[in-house]
């Protein structure tokens, strides 16, 4: 026998190399493992280390605004501005002025806060402050495509004055008793309402405000600014169409566009069958419905470009879903903070139905319908709502993109000195309407809400517009009395610029109406105010915000 046949047949080779083979194999695994764990441990702590080094050591231009201090590269100050975006505000301007930059999840957004900062950023010219840059990839997957954001400046302003025309005076005093009905039906109907619907004056019920106003702003606005046809689909398959495209607009979305998520594709199904159901309303329109009325989609159909080009079926289709959506949000926001500040202040409430009694009541006790001019000379109704947006607008920050490099105003950026900042051209800014309608330097018992403040003529919200107001400048009336329409006014609740919101006058008759009949209807009160939620696109209450009801009379 061979050395080798000898050598195999005590020690095979393939079993020993295998075997030191695998031994070795063991060994390299152990070290990658301890390796990728050390990196995995230790790559984060390197990268805030570097990012916390650089904040501190490597100097900034002369002209870059003071950036907030923040530990998480990326990340930034995006948690404590997400989670209280008012207290980061403040807390910011304390250290750094009215005039900083923070990290959002990589962006570089610049934020201008007070009268002059709003006026700064929302009076800036569009071309260089954008919006649709900033707002397109949240709006469009939802609205749809050829609108709002999706289109250039000019003929944005052009699809707002179409929508204008559905606002008209003759609409919206039409709107009034519609509202109303939807209202009583609602209470009259529901299974939230069951307390209300015995008759029953000394049992006491509770509904959960936040649910109760989505679904109230939803038939109330299908049933006066969408027409018959919408209205009569509001069935269950409609309701979850609207929850997944309202799924898609939230801060993760606006953040993150493209992410691979169910969400987002139920918000893209959503989008194509919503237009895909008005499209097919508006067909039926043009060849002559019978039972079409002058609706907001009768008003678009009328409605031509510049260039004398009628508005495209899509187009119309999109806009609606854009009113139906922005509508409802701001709407059952500012209708829900409304109920739950009248449910913690019995003195107001009381004030609210007196005032519906000394205005409505008729000889045998019960109280008549409204009209649109009757609403709007209601003084307690008139400061509620007004008080409501001031600590409660529904959105708390606005945001642009800049195009090209901009000087922030010497007055803004270093009161009393020569330096100017720079913000350069790929950045954002932002404004905070609510930081100036909060200012305890502009309002007495900023954080309270009073709604005496605006019926008292010489309390302290008239003294406060004595510094800004413009007794000659141009003013706008929401419903509720003419403020100033210029962006340095402290009172800014639908925002400021081109892009102010256009439905302020039916928001507020939407909202007042509905405030109306919910007080004729029933007494209410709940123990504290909740707070606010953040982590959604339209600041909403947190839970828990059940109020308690009664029914004031048997019918």
């Amino acid at each position: 026998m061979s050395f080798a046949a000898t050598l195999n047949g005590s020690l095979p080779l393939s079993d020993a190399w295998s075997g030191y083979l695998a031994d070795a194999q063991a060994q390299i695994t152990g070290l990658n493992a301890r390796a990728v764990i050390l990196l995995l441990v230790n790559i984060p702590v390197l990268a805030i280390f570097l990012n916390v080094v650089g904040q501190l050591i490597i100097p900034r231009k002369a002209t870059d605004p003071p950036v907030v201090f923040h530990w998480l590269p990326f990340v930034g100050s995006a948690i404590s501005y997400g989670n209280d975006p008012l207290k980061f505000f403040f807390e910011c301007r304390e250290k750094y002025g009215d005039v900083f930059t923070f990290i959002l999840l990589g962006k570089r957004v610049t934020v201008a806060l007070g009268p002059k900062g709003n006026n700064f950023i929302l009076g800036g010219k569009s071309i260089t402050f954008n919006a649709e840059d900033a707002y397109t990839p949240l709006t469009t997957p939802v609205f749809g495509r050829d609108v709002v954001y999706d289109v250039p400046n000019d003929k944005f302003m052009e699809q707002k004055r179409f929508v204008k025309v559905g606002l008209s005076t003759d609409n919206l005093r039409a709107y009034v008793g519609m509202v109303e009905e939807e209202v009583e039906q609602y209470m009259n109907k529901e299974a939230t309402f069951r307390t209300f619907q015995t008759n029953d004056i000394n049992e006491w019920g509770q509904f959960d405000v936040v649910k109760v106003m989505q679904e109230i702003t939803i038939l109330t606005a299908s049933r006066t600014l969408q027409g018959k046809e919408v209205r009569a689909n509001l069935d269950k398959e409609y309701a979850q169409l609207y929850n997944d495209l309202d799924g898609g607009f939230t801060p993760i979305n606006w953040m993150m566009p493209n992410l691979p998520l169910e969400s987002y594709r139920r918000r893209d199904r959503a989008q194509k069958k919503m237009s895909d159901f008005y499209v097919d309303i508006i067909r039926k329109r043009r060849a002559g419905n019978p039972e079409a009325e002058h609706d907001m989609i009768a008003a678009l159909l009328e409605q031509t470009y510049r260039n004398g080009e009628y508005l495209k079926d899509h187009e119309i289709a999109h806009i609606m879903i854009a009113l139906l959506m922005a509508g409802q949000h701001t709407s059952s926001a500012t209708g829900s903070w409304s109920l739950l500040h009248i449910a913690h202040n019995p003195d107001i409430a009381d004030a609210l139905y007196k005032e519906q009694v000394q205005n409505f009541g008729t000889p045998d006790g019960k109280l008549r319908s409204m009209t649109y001019e009757e609403l709007r000379a209601l003084p307690v109704l008139d400061s509620v709502i007004r008080e409501t947006l001031r600590i409660h607008p529904p959105i708390h920050s606005i945001m642009r993109h800049v195009r090209d490099d901009v000087v922030v105003p010497g007055t803004l950026s270093n009161p009393g000195k020569d330096k100017t900042f720079i913000i350069p051209k790929g950045h954002f800014v932002m404004a905070s309407p609510v930081v100036s309608q909060m200012d305890p330097e502009i309002w007495k018992n900023s954080e309270e809400w009073d709604p005496l403040r605006w019926s008292d003529p010489n309390g302290v919200a008239a003294q406060a517009f004595k510094t800004y107001l413009d007794e000659n400048g141009e003013k706008v009336d929401y419903g509720f009395g003419a403020v100033s329409k210029g962006t340095e006014s402290p009172y800014q609740p639908f925002g400021a610029g081109k892009h102010r919101c256009i439905g302020e006058q039916f928001a507020y008759m939407q909202l007042g109406t509905l405030i109306s009949t919910v007080i004729r209807n029933v007494e209410l009160r709940i123990d504290a105010i909740p707070e606010h939620n953040y982590h959604t696109m339209i600041t909403m209450p947190k839970e828990p915000r059940t109020i308690s009801y009664r029914r004031r009379k048997f019918d």
